[in-house]
């Protein structure tokens, strides 16, 4: 099968053209820095030139595709949101979305599913209600942008081409993500939870967002959105137990939300201190089975 990647050279999409490659799938990588790719990717993955905005330079890979996966956009918790950082956020999103159609409508044999990113930041601050696929979306900054996005290839459900919505909760890897990012305070004794701690914090073994995506694109009786999140369900402060739990550290010095306020203003509200308790329950209805439900399972395998 040829799977195409936008945001191929992200932390997920990284990790799903290894994976798909290492299966014998053929992969091509959309990347706007086409020489950069080829040092990540080496030899063995296709690497083509576009511009996050249009179909020209790759239009011909997506005729006769077996999925086009779509995980395309700037970083949402990469510094403050000035008016011009979320501009940015918001249409690298929509261009990457329509370039996508762009390039389906011009193929004569449509791929078979497009694989839509999208965040599981859609159901905005939701306390500890249970939220699975049926919610609605939330409000605020995040929301609006999930909305958007998973819009931005709406359009290909009228090719006849399927379209899965994958709502990714908080990405848990070596290389990348937020965990990097917890560990040095837990090294130095003095790590624990964000805030109040009491906030949901969705999360995800890297390993079971690939292995998610490869089950929802090899599985044609299914479409729409899916929380992509182990079934485990933490507040923060669990996690960061179980972090410290993991790394012999302890796990009880909070960083307070006033601070994390001044020093990131509104990213900090909807990004670190509000939270989701998402339930994975349209894909574990489907029959997926999860490497690592588990976030000491997940934390004992990356950090060894």
């Amino acid at each position: 099968m040829k799977v195409v990647i936008t945001g191929s050279t992200g932390f997920i999409g990284r990790a799903l053209a290894g994976d798909l490659t290492g299966s014998g799938h053929e992969v091509v990588a959309l990347s706007r820095n086409a020489d950069k790719a080829r040092r990540v990717f080496g030899d063995e993955i296709t690497v083509a030139q576009w511009d996050g905005k249009g179909a020209t330079g790759w239009a011909e890979h997506a005729d006769g595709a077996g999925a086009i996966v779509n995980l395309a956009g700037e970083s949402i918790s990469s510094g403050r949101w000035t008016r011009s950082k979320k501009a940015r956020i918001l249409e690298s999103r929509l261009a990457a979305g329509r370039a996508v159609v762009e390039a389906i409508s011009q193929a004569s044999a449509k791929p078979k599913v497009v694989i839509q990113s999208s965040g599981i930041g859609y159901y905005g601050s939701r306390s500890d209600e249970i939220v699975d696929e049926s919610a609605s979306a939330g409000s605020g900054f995040l929301p609006e942008v999930a909305r958007k996005w998973e819009a931005s290839t709406k359009e290909v459900r009228e090719m006849g081409v399927r379209q899965i919505v994958i709502r990714t909760g908080i990405v848990l890897g070596s290389q990348g993500g937020a965990l990097p990012r917890l560990l040095p305070p837990f090294r130095l004794f003095v790590g624990g939870p964000l805030g109040s701690g009491t906030q949901y914090f969705p999360w995800i073994h890297l390993s079971d967002e690939v292995k998610a995506i490869r089950f929802l694109i090899e599985r044609d009786d299914l479409e729409g959105p899916f929380n992509l999140v182990a079934p485990q369900s933490l507040t923060m402060k669990d996690f960061c137990g179980a972090l410290g739990k993991v790394m012999r550290r302890p796990s009880w010095l909070r960083v307070p939300g006033f601070a994390l306020r001044l020093a990131f203003g509104r990213m900090a509200q909807e990004v670190l201190l509000s939270g989701q308790r998402a339930i994975p329950k349209r894909l574990t209805e489907a029959g997926y089975e999860y490497s690592y439900p588990s976030a000491e399972s997940a934390l004992r395998e990356i950090l060894g």
